[in-house]
């Protein structure tokens, strides 16, 4: 039992996977060279294989016809491998829903099953593709996680979608293994044209051209591609790619993907079948996933409905509830995909089961739901119950809001703590109304909403970066005091497009209040206990192709390759209900991960900001100063709160994971899957005489120990330098202060952070 539950986490965390050719079991691929030395000069093979990436796009359906379409059915498994129970035992009947892998022929019990049925449509014209989903399936474990539309999504892109024929790479697992008939392929793998066999079927004859990489340590594959004989287009037939034992890819312990094409009267390819079979361990546990889609009813006519090219989505659902997704699939579907739904039906019958499910759900999601799922409240975010600060010492903090299973439109939440130190109460309270009804949790995407708020609570000023309020970052190289009170009344309204387009604007009155560390005091000696601004905020977000995970109460987003766009103006008028010091500030910043192939990848963000008029220092542009041990890659470690405030600033942070492209090299050490981590953060900012509180007496004046510091012409710079994969979780990096070093109060040090991934 406790074994199910597991594989619950292991697939969040990964969130986080006919009678010519009949169902196939594959084997291990071995290749095996020649004995002198592989030379890519003159080689036939290397020339072969060249031959076929330069032949690509003379088949690809969708560059030879205006309009390409077909059907498709797709299944995701995910099961627990060698699954053994005793028939005494109370879930002695899940033996009954028993299959076998086809990589290993090992006992399987498939946990969950997701199915879909679609088609999907190309334009080439301008180039467009889109999905019409017209029933889905989901079954599962998985299920008590919540947000089925998010999990879907992860899987979608732990198992993509692979064209063998377009891709430089295939991207599975969040990992980049670099195509056999990639740009690269030829310095990359080792070529052998090893057969020529017949195809009875087609009546013609497969040249077998087999691959093996230089270093099998790269995420790579080794495996056959079946070449139909002198044929001028190179036309595929067939391919078999699977994942060496030894390659650094975490967990993995086989994997294998298989591609079958036919050819249309016309010679475009056809792909009729693609599918992806992964067996992992993960803490002792064998876990199984596939992910199998078949293609079918191909067709080169217009569609009867061109506007679905205008959609701002790739994926339309239609949702055909009187549909039955049993006459959907293929013949020789594993008995898992048709049992799963009477499977969780008898399991959640089980009391024990049923606790230890809702312990689980809880973890995952960060929140409590007294009565299940379908509770309509939530109790949460259990990681900020307790939590640490120089203001505060120790605070506690219990807080809740509403589900749809209570209204699907009308959200309420809030919050209480308290802190120990200060004794003093702190909370939030607020509504929102959604004009698009939510299925869990006014979370989901699209967000479509205006929310009225009120809170009253700490401002940790310079420390704005994420996750700030939880109990992992109570552990800090140094308390920081350097905190107000910040007592808000909030009305705003958030849009979300279907294309990931975010547009919002609000209205906001705050009274920041001093505290016992950060008084406020102006330069003529008056003391002010608090002071009020009323702004108006506007900002932009545009994120293309986002995938993320919806928690209750935040979006964990999973990186993607394409930029995400942000841009904010903050507008607070002097005078306006009684605000003492106006704010006129504008910022904007650019984030995007570029991969380098087999080689890692690299996350880089750039930010600039600006203040236009005179305001006080607690409203002007201060870098994110990071003093816990765990590393933040957005956020500087080596900082000090108010170290440095501008009132312009342009900043750059660079973290990159080269995947192992050195230690895959060295003997002994490759076989520890360990991986380079190289970071680079630096900030230029200036501050102007107007102001800068020693210039200005009329600004409040910074806390005591707290001084004017401007960086002039040299940039504030730290770098990174460690190792990742560490037990496949844990990353350890050296972090360095590169200027500015003379009053700084920590120049070196280590950071600590825990990360799953393939």
């Amino acid at each position: 039992m406790i074994r199910v539950i597991f594989l619950c986490l292991f697939c969040f965390c990964a969130t986080a996977v006919g009678a010519k050719y009949p169902h196939f079991h594959l084997k291990e691929v071995e290749v095996r060279p020649k004995k002198e030395k592989y030379s890519k000069k003159n080689n036939p093979a290397v020339d072969f294989v060249r031959r076929v990436m330069e032949c690509r796009n003379m088949t690809d359906p969708r560059q030879t016809n205006p309009y390409y379409s077909h059907g498709s059915y797709e299944r995701i498994n995910l099961g627990l491998i060698n699954f053994k129970t005793d028939s005494t035992d109370a879930l002695g009947f899940l033996s009954e829903y028993v299959d076998t892998t086809e990589l290993t022929g090992r006992p399987v019990l498939n946990v969950s099953v997701k199915e879909k049925v679609s088609d999907v449509f190309y334009q080439r014209e301008p180039q467009k593709r889109r999905e019409v989903v017209r029933l889905r399936n989901r079954n599962g474990l998985d299920e008590m996680l919540g947000n089925a539309e998010s999990l879907q999504a992860i899987y979608d892109d732990l198992l993509r979608q692979v064209d063998l024929y377009d891709a430089n790479d295939i991207t599975l697992l969040r990992q980049k293994f670099v195509s056999p008939l990639g740009r690269i392929a030829p310095d990359f793998y080792k070529f052998y044209l090893t057969d020529t066999i017949a195809d009875a079927a087609h009546g013609d004859s497969l040249v077998v051209l087999s691959f093996m990489p230089r270093n099998a340590s790269m995420p790579s594959f080794n495996g056959h591609i079946y070449v139909v004989k002198d044929d001028s287009a190179m036309f595929i037939r067939r391919a078999e790619l699977r994942m060496p034992h030894n390659s650094n890819v975490n967990f993995i312990s086989d994997m294998a993907l298989v591609q079958e094409y036919e050819r249309a009267p016309d010679g475009s390819r056809l792909k009729q079948r693609d599918e992806v079979i992964i067996e992992a361990c993960y803490a002792g546990i064998d876990v199984y996933f596939s992910r199998l889609t078949v293609n079918n009813s191909h067709s080169f006519k217009e569609p009867k409905d061109l506007t679905m090219f205008n959609s701002e989505s790739e994926v339309i659902e239609l949702n055909d509830l009187g549909a039955s997704i049993a006459s959907y699939r293929p013949a020789g579907t594993q008995r898992g995909s048709a049992d799963m739904g009477s499977m969780m039906e008898r399991l959640r019958g089980n009391t024990t089961f049923y606790r230890l499910e809702r312990v689980v759900a809880a973890l995952v999601s960060n929140y409590i739901r007294p009565g299940g799922a379908t509770a309509p409240v939530a109790i949460g975010p259990i990681f900020s119950v307790v939590n640490h600060n120089g203001l505060e010492s120790w605070r506690v903090r219990l807080g809740g809001m509403t589900t749809a299973h209570l209204n699907k439109r009308f959200f309420v939440g809030g919050y209480g703590a308290y802190g120990f130190k200060d004794k003093k109460w702190k909370y939030k309270g607020e509504i929102e109304y959604s004009f698009i009804d939510k299925k869990e949790h006014k979370e989901e995407f699209p967000i479509r909403s205006i929310r009225l708020s009120h809170s009253y609570d700490i401002d940790r000023l310079g420390q704005h970066y994420t996750a700030s309020g939880t109990v992992f970052n109570s552990l800090a190289r140094t308390d920081n005091h350097l905190m107000t009170y910040n007592r808000e009344t909030a009305l705003k309204f958030t849009y979300e497009t279907a294309g990931h387009m975010t547009f919002s604007a609000g209205l906001s009155h705050c009274r920041q209040e001093e505290s016992a560390y950060v008084p406020f005091i102006d330069g003529y000696g008056t003391r002010y206990p608090g002071f009020q601004q009323t702004a108006i905020q506007i900002g932009f977000r545009y994120a293309p192709h986002e995938l993320y995970y919806q928690n209750m109460n935040i979006r964990y987003e999973v990186t993607s390759e394409y930029p995400v766009i942000s841009v904010s103006h903050t507008y607070a008028p002097g005078g306006l209900f009684g605000t003492r010091w106006g704010v006129n500030k504008t910022e904007v910043s650019v984030s995007k991960r570029q991969y380098f192939s087999a080689w890692g990848h690299l996350d880089a963000s750039l930010g600039a900001g600006h203040v236009w008029g005179e305001t006080v220092f607690t409203s002007l542009l201060m870098p994110n100063a990071n003093l816990s041990y765990f590393y933040q890659p957005r956020a500087f470690s080596l900082l000090d709160p108010l170290e440095f405030i501008n009132d312009s600033y342009v900043e750059l942070h660079l973290n990159y994971n080269a995947n192992g492209a050195l230690l895959n090299y060295i003997p002994l050490v490759k076989r520890l899957n360990l991986r380079e981590l190289i970071g680079f953060h630096a900030i230029w900012g200036n501050l102007s005489d107007r102001n800068n509180p020693a210039l200005n007496p009329s600004l409040l004046q910074l806390p005591e120990g707290v001084e004017v510091r401007k960086m002039g012409k040299t940039p504030y710079m730290e770098f990174n330098v460690g190792i990742g994969n560490i037990f496949r979780i844990l990353s350890i990096q050296y972090v360095h202060r590169i200027t500015h070093r003379s009053s700084a109060t920590a120049k070196n040090g280590v950071r600590v952070m825990f990360q799953f991934s393939f």
